[in-house]
């Protein structure tokens, strides 16, 4: 059976991607995209590799330790990049300085994007990035929700499936870019989709 006819519950959505680990350790994985058609799953991309966070994955993922969290996650309505919109059916963010992902827990906008003027220090502090710094990783990426809505102080922020760099990420999903792109341009709001990460052991429960 397709791996997504496997989940534990897929929820209303009519897309899934599935992110598999070997083990908990492991800090890349496999990607498959798999569409609902009535009530059957076909595989609609991948496999392709990614990488995940140096620390490998968790289920119990908490700011700053490495690890890509474990679980079956949203999309965020809007995707972001420093460079064009190529073809989202999403809302698009276009980054431009002063653009940062606020990843401090004591701050009230912890876990979203904050804009501050261009040049100035923002209010929140912890590891919170100046995205639009970021040329290569955030040339176009999504936000997996989670810790949305609300962003609960410490459990994590910043989950992003964003261009890979060939080394393990801090916790997000990274793949090639092509990958990428065609990954975003076949996400769509109207289906609902969900991101379901874990390990051959653990992904099936989720």
């Amino acid at each position: 059976m397709d791996l997504a006819g496997e989940l534990a519950s897929t929820r209303s959505a009519a897309q899934v991607v599935t992110v598999e680990a070997a083990t908990a350790a492991s800090t890349s994985g496999t990607m498959q995209l798999w569409q609902r058609t009535a009530r059957c799953w076909r595989e609609a991309g991948g496999p392709w590799q990614v990488h995940l966070g140096f620390a490998g994955v968790s289920a119990h993922h908490h700011e700053g330790d490495g690890t890509t969290p474990e679980g079956a996650f949203g999309i965020g309505p809007v995707m972001y990049g420093i460079e064009a919109n190529p073809g989202v059916r999403f809302g698009y963010h276009l980054l431009v300085c002063g653009d940062w992902w606020d990843e401090d827990p004591t701050s009230a906008g912890y876990n979203t994007l904050q804009h501050v003027t261009c040049g100035t220090k923002p209010p929140f502090g912890g590891s919170s990035e100046a995205l639009w710094r970021s040329t290569r990783a955030y040339a176009h990426f999504a936000l997996v929700e989670y810790n949305v809505d609300p962003a609960v102080p410490g459990r994590g922020s910043a989950i992003f499936i964003h261009r890979d760099l060939g080394h393990p990420t801090h916790g997000c999903i990274s793949l090639p870019p092509d990958e990428l792109v065609t990954l975003i341009r076949w996400l769509s709001p109207a289906a609902h989709p969900l991101v379901v990460i874990g390990t051959v052991s653990t992904i099936r429960s989720y």
